[in-house]
């Protein structure tokens, strides 16, 4: 019986996003602009004369700038590069914030205290900075009152959530419900 009998299940392991850029013998043009380990400008040379400099040195030769007119190419080493970037990236990443959208769902006729209870748990979404998506759904012959009764709901909604919230979209119909976003205040 021929093969591996190892099964492979799911995906492999994702790869960090690191820049891909070309390094030492992939760096193909013509001429290019060679800045050296120290950071110094050293000139315009040919792709080779430059991989030998950079050979000479023991570090890898690095394409920074391609779109640059000739392309500029820099003497580093490129593990620690590589290195650096899959850091930024990281870093990067660490920061930045998701915004969640929640949703709160009611009626036409729901009661006051019912409504008291959900705008708590707006206000509570509001504070954990996500955006919440309030939707009032109309069964039946209720969608005859959508434009009064419904929008004068969301109207007092949108007046309780005056100090906690910013309106992103105003009340509106969408098939048989009248959705409203809310924010939170910057």
């Amino acid at each position: 019986m021929g093969g591996s009998n190892i099964k492979r299940r799911g995906r492999r392991a994702p790869v960090p996003n690191v820049v891909k850029v070309k390094t030492n013998e992939d760096i193909r043009h013509p001429q290019i602009r060679l800045i050296g380990s120290d950071s110094s400008q050293l000139g315009i040379f040919t792709a080779a004369d430059a991989l030998e400099k950079a050979y000479d040195e023991g570090l890898d030769l690095v394409e920074v700038s391609a779109a640059a007119k000739p392309p500029v190419c820099r003497i580093m080493n490129y593990d620690k590069f590589r290195y650096e970037q899959a850091k930024k990236l990281q870093e990067a990443k660490k920061k930045q914030t998701t915004v969640e959208t929640k949703e709160i769902k009611f009626r036409p006729k729901t009661e006051e205290h019912d409504l008291n209870f959900k705008l708590k748990h707006v206000k509570k979404f509001l504070g954990q900075k996500n955006k919440v998506k309030l939707t009032m759904r109309f069964r039946g012959r209720e969608i005859v009152y959508c434009q009064t009764v419904g929008l004068e709901a969301m109207n007092k909604i949108a007046a309780a959530l005056e100090d906690d919230a910013v309106i992103l979209q105003p009340p509106k119909m969408e098939g048989r419900q009248m959705v409203m976003f809310v924010g939170p205040k910057a």
